[in-house]
């Protein structure tokens, strides 16, 4: 075997995702499998998600790939660091050359490197994946004792752009930047043949009763909220045409059994002008699909909307993040937040779900500001919305915001950027209570709107919020 692509994401390491079980196949390295296809190279994907890591060791015992490449995000982090350095530790693997790419290794490639990795691919990954496999391939040197790459392979890897590797003095050294893919229609719909998607619809169907399959139209984000990571993309928008996304989905319907689609691109509905020709090519083609994807209240407006629905959209996700306006000014969100209400009740109007995401503990936010969120999602009614607290990655504007008051009390390689703390108004554990007071306050909102204040789910929620009141007062006062 020459090139091996896995992640290190393990539904069995998860305990929330086994309650929750709504897995979604790794598409990017699928995306790459498939250029490197499209482009002659033979590989192989182990897919980790239902796996164990036991698993993978064995199979990297067995096969001693050449290359392993591996996808790197928060989620996956230390089981990333811990492969990696089984492989490095194994004599039977002292040839494989390990590369890293994904969202997490831009801003932390001198640390993924330290720990025994030959090479990082930062931003988007197929011809840079395409260039360094093929010279990887065609060294034919012998490895030195400490089997670093040879000095003919040093020479090819300054050719290649978009790459991070260490010099023999133990400095990384970067390539240029790597120019993004213009033509998305370039790229080969992903070799999900190369995993057993089954298994994800089967985990859908069981806890469900329905399934669904993922579906990218379109890299990058022209926007700049400053807690986002573009480390992969870049903060710009490329799109696949509506009829490729078409046949997309048409071929997925011939090979497989699912229900629901998920569009997994950062705001769907960007283009009004995209949106509306997707349209009219799932008309000329008889199409028909259920979906929901994400997008921003100010790219909706009715008309919008009534399309999406037409399209057939079922549930649309319009982010919020706060229900303050001066937050999200402060985040750069570039959105009313009266608009951001607006459209959710628009949404449920026009018989589309619609679902909201907020965000606790943003700098400078204070007690009166999250009391603005908690009348805003009163107020705007969603179906569904999630509450994180807030957490700089490293590489935003967020990150660069907090980063002399950030820390961790762990060496690098035992957390992950959601572990990381930074000076907030209150306490962090203030936070956690404020997110139970709003998920608790909201809920029994909802049971007073609809009569069942009183019933046995409505006097929970009356308890737990007022349990949660209790709390914050308690930690704002204390302070730590």
């Amino acid at each position: 075997m020459n090139i091996l692509f896995t992640h290190a994401y393990f539904l069995c390491d998860d305990p929330k995702e086994q309650v929750i079980m709504k897995p979604y196949p790794p598409l990017g390295l699928l995306c790459l499998s498939a250029w490197l296809e499209q482009h002659g190279v033979e590989n192989t994907v182990f897919d980790t998600t239902f796996s164990e890591f036991t698993a993978l060791q064995t199979y990297l015992l067995q096969h001693q790939p050449r290359i392993v490449a591996i996808y790197a995000n928060l989620m996956t982090k230390i089981r990333l660091i811990e492969l990696v350095r089984f492989i490095r530790g194994q004599e039977a693997l002292k040839a494989t050359f390990i590369v890293l790419g994904g969202p997490d290794v831009t801003h932390n490639a001198a640390d993924y490197l330290a720990i025994g990795t030959d090479a990082i691919v930062i931003g988007e990954g197929e011809q840079t994946m395409l260039e360094l496999v093929r010279a990887v391939l065609e060294d034919k040197s012998p490895l030195s004792e400490s089997f670093k790459p040879s000095k003919i392979l040093w020479g090819r890897l300054f050719q290649i752009d978009g790459l991070a590797f260490r010099l023999p003095d133990g400095s990384v050294h970067r390539t240029a930047a790597r120019e993004k893919l213009r033509n998305l229609e370039d790229l080969p719909i992903p070799a999900r043949d190369k995993i057993d998607l089954q298994r994800y619809l089967d985990a859908w169907k069981r806890r469900h009763g329905h399934n669904a399959i993922s579906i990218s139209t379109q890299r990058g984000c022209p926007y700049t909220c400053r807690w986002c990571s573009t480390a992969v993309y870049g903060q710009s928008y490329r799109r696949r045409s509506p009829q490729k996304v078409a046949d997309e989905i048409a071929h997925l319907q011939q090979q497989y059994d699912f229900d629901l689609i998920w569009f997994v691109d950062d705001v769907f509905t960007v283009s009004h002008k995209w949106l509306s020709e997707f349209h009219e090519v799932l008309k000329k083609d008889n199409l028909t699909v259920r979906f929901e994807c994400i997008t921003r209240a100010d790219r909706l407006n009715e008309s919008v909307i009534q399309l999406l629905r037409e399209c057939g959209c079922f549930r649309v996700w319009i982010g919020a993040e706060s229900g303050s306006q001066r937050i999200l000014d402060a985040m750069d969100r570039r959105v009313d937040a009266r608009q951001v209400r607006a459209m959710i009740q628009t949404a449920r109007r026009e018989g589309i779900q619609a679902g909201t995401f907020i965000m606790l503990g943003y700098p400078g936010e204070t007690e009166a500001d999250i009391r603005e969120t908690v009348h805003h999602l009163k107020e705007s009614n969603p179906d569904l919305f999630t509450i994180t607290v807030a957490y700089p990655i490293k590489g935003t504007g967020l990150y660069e915001e907090v980063e002399a008051t950030t820390g961790s009390a762990l060496p690098w390689d035992q957390y992950t950027d959601r572990d990381l703390d930074f000076k907030r108004t209150y306490p962090r554990r203030y936070y956690d209570a404020a997110v139970r007071w709003t998920v608790n306050a909201v809920h029994w909102h909802k049971a007073q709107i609809n009569g069942r204040a009183f019933s046995p789910s409505g006097l929970k929620f009356f308890g737990k919020m007022v349990l949660a009141r209790g709390a914050m007062a308690y930690y704002r006062q204390i302070g730590s």
